[in-house]
């Protein structure tokens, strides 16, 4: 009555699937594995399905359908979405695809995990001149906007110097001004009181100037005015009467 006894699992078994190169929707290549669990729920379907290849048969199958899935969901988004921690969706809507094609076969696919994203090796030097480039576009931006700002502070501070200098010079000039009435105040004050001694101090004061050593030679008329009081007699009797 029984002519052979074939025997099956009934554990979750687990199935690695080959690295596969995707093209998501921004056609950046991504080489992509995952790791399935799966189990037999129908002995009979399975046997017809697979034979008596039994597991490797309905292995390498399943190998197929979850491949043709992860193209199917992932060719459906940007890398960034697969790149992404957040994938969990991605690897729901793979499964719920293998499941459905896989239970012709008489088994239920319980799980599927990607386990591995990168970029394919001939895209790596490229991805990281690219990402070199955007990094230094945006260190000239920032380097671009440091010295505009340094540019408006030193504007700001000549600006500043610029007003406070004018303020200080406008101030020197009020006080000079203000100091030469005072001292033109003096002298009215001095010449009203004694010109003859205002005169008298106004020579030497003009002698003291005009004969200092190093200055240029001077020539002038023995009877100009400018000696008045170093030849006269009136000049040589001021200092005394000064004195007293």
């Amino acid at each position: 009555m029984i002519q052979e006894v074939v025997r099956y699992e009934d554990r979750i078994l687990g199935l690695p699937t080959q690295p596969l190169e995707v093209t998501p929707l921004d056609d950046r290549r991504l080489v992509v594995d995952a790791f399935a669990r799966w189990r037999i729920v129908n002995l009979v379907d399975f046997r017809e399905a697979v034979g008596p290849g039994g597991t490797d048969a309905a292995q390498a199958r399943l190998d197929r359908i979850i491949n043709a899935a992860i193209r199917e969901v992932l060719g459906s988004v940007p890398s960034g979405a697969v790149l992404s921690e957040d994938r969990t969706g991605l690897m729901n809507r793979i499964r719920d695809i293998a499941r459905r094609e896989a239970a012709s076969l008489g088994v239920d696919v319980i799980d599927v995990r990607l386990t591995r994203t990168d970029l394919p090796e001939q895209n790596l030097a490229a991805t990281f001149a690219r990402m070199r480039a955007e990094r230094e576009r945006e260190a000239a931006d920032e380097i671009g906007r440091g010295n505009e700002a340094a540019q408006r502070v030193r504007a700001s501070a000549d600006r500043t110097v610029v007003e406070v200098t004018s303020e200080a010079r406008k101030q020197a000039e009020i006080i000079r001004g203000e100091s030469d009435a005072q001292r033109n105040g003096i002298y009215a004050e001095a010449f009203g009181r004694d010109p003859e001694f205002f005169a008298f101090t106004r020579s030497l004061t003009a002698y003291e100037r005009a004969l200092r050593e190093g200055n240029s030679s001077i020539v002038m008329s023995p009877d100009s005015e400018f000696f008045d009081y170093l030849r006269s007699d009136q000049g040589a009797s001021a200092p005394a009467d000064a004195a007293n």
